[in-house]
């Protein structure tokens, strides 16, 4: 079986905008111990979350608090920008 593009691509929670999924960053938390992981293999398994490489999109969903509803945990957003350090593109 096939993966179609569709299943390849994915919405940034910073501006909405479907993009691969190669081009943007992906924020997962692991399951089994609650671990926030930036960029991930696909063998890790959880609830991830998607963002562009961009700072308008880290800063909008931050300010939304988009990151933490997702994902469901209370990281801080200091941690988060700790985590993001140097992911973004100006």
């Amino acid at each position: 079986m096939s993966i179609s593009n569709k299943d390849k691509q994915r919405k940034c929670v910073g501006c909405g905008i479907i993009k691969p999924r190669e081009d943007m960053i992906k924020i997962t938390k692991v399951s089994q111990t609650g671990e926030i992981f930036v960029n991930p293999d696909s063998k890790i398994f959880g609830r991830s979350v998607y963002l562009c490489y961009n700072q308008s999109c880290i800063e909008k969903a931050f300010k939304k608090n988009k990151i933490v509803k997702i994902l469901k945990t209370n990281i801080s957003a200091e941690k988060m920008k700790g985590l993001l350090d140097g992911k973004f593109k100006s």
